[in-house]
């Protein structure tokens, strides 16, 4: 079995869909990451594709460390959410093979149920109303997990609103009570000192998890703060690099690890950052803000390795970019997500996805 076409199927700039076809006529379907996913695409066909025509798609793992080895000198993201395109069509196309769903190729089932928490991608929603929503959705689907955004992305102690922060982190708390776990998420928005001290604000009310308290580069920084909090620092979703994971691992500038499937390069890379944590002793919660494919891969890896213990992120966003994009949807019920025993994914994406996308292929 030898990969004989790579396909991409582009619908906007955020999103393409990945087809891989070997020569005894198997498939699979990936996603490339979101994100100016139209660049991706053509990184995907001129510069990743050529090291995978041809290949043995169980060599997998051995076919990523070389594309990365052989390409050092372009360490780029761009290139790596290429990759998972291709690395997570593989998977696919594997599990459609033998039979069996993603989570038994990557060793079996860990947990029979995804315990997930709602997570809020919004800064310009009032306190007010995020409690609001927040609260019908604890309600509506059994969430015993939430996350809210505080400050400005990257904002050097800017908040996205005067005093906003401030309001909200106690509001959120009074509003779901003591038996709702409560994340928080700053996207680096914040100097060390600033981070201390909201961190404290954070532990005053109880809040489960700090996320990249300072600018994801900082790693320095993001230890200084971890050491000088009680509350879990997590963090990694940027960090395309596993050395660099290594790196925060070891000098424990994270308490939680959160690498993206897609930002990673794909799902045999993911399992190499879930395994740097598990040797560590730190638990894993993969950063997954959409409803995308990359819920779905998310899912798998969750499933299948005991470190990837904690609430698991579930965007709250509707986005028209993922609308209508495969079947079934996973849904949540009591606050967990069950996966079925489907092969490969589990998931078809949508015909008419494929039907009106741009297409671009490229072949032996």
């Amino acid at each position: 079995m030898r990969i004989e076409s790579i396909e991409t199927f582009q619908r906007d700039v955020e999103l393409a869909v990945v087809r891989i076809r070997t020569d005894d006529g198997a498939e699979g379907i990936g996603q490339i990451s979101q994100h100016r996913a139209d660049l991706s695409v053509h990184l995907l066909h001129e510069f990743v594709a050529p090291h995978f025509l041809g290949a043995d798609p169980w060599s997998i793992d051995v076919l990523t460390q070389r594309f990365v080895r052989d390409t050092y000198k372009f360490p780029s993201t761009f290139a790596l959410r290429a990759l998972s395109g291709i690395d997570t069509a593989i998977w696919d196309l594997l599990g459609q093979v033998t039979g069996q769903p993603v989570y038994n190729l990557l060793g079996g089932k860990a947990r029979d149920s995804v315990p997930v928490y709602a997570s809020s991608m919004s800064r310009r929603i009032t306190p007010e109303a995020e409690a609001e929503r927040l609260t019908e959705l604890v309600e509506t689907y059994g969430f015993r997990c939430v996350k809210v955004r505080l400050h400005e992305v990257m904002g050097r102690d800017t908040d996205a609103a005067p005093g906003r922060t401030e309001k909200l982190v106690p509001l959120i708390r009074e509003t779901l009570g003591p038996d709702v776990a409560i994340n928080a998420d700053a996207n680096g928005a914040f100097s060390v000192s600033k981070a201390i001290r909201v961190g404290r604000l954070l532990e005053e009310y109880d809040y489960h998890h700090f996320e990249e308290p300072c600018p994801y580069q900082e790693i320095e920084n993001s230890a200084k703060v971890a050491a000088a909090l009680d509350i879990p620092v997590a963090g990694g979703e940027q960090d395309a690099v596993l050395e660099q994971i290594q790196r925060m691992v070891n000098m424990r500038a994270v308490d939680i690890l959160q690498p993206d499937v897609n930002y990673i390069g794909g799902m045999a890379r993911a399992r190499r950052a879930v395994l740097i944590a598990e040797a560590a002793g730190i638990p894993c919660t993969p950063h997954c803000p959409n409803q995308s494919l990359l819920q779905v891969f998310t899912l798998h890896l969750a499933t299948a390795f005991g470190s990837v213990s904690q609430y698991q992120e579930w965007g709250i966003e509707s986005y028209d970019w993922v609308r209508d994009l495969y079947d079934p949807m996973p849904q949540v019920v009591g606050g967990e997500v069950v996966l079925g025993d489907a092969p490969g994914w589990g998931v078809t994406v949508n015909p008419d996805f494929l039907a009106t996308g741009t297409r671009r292929v490229s072949t032996l």
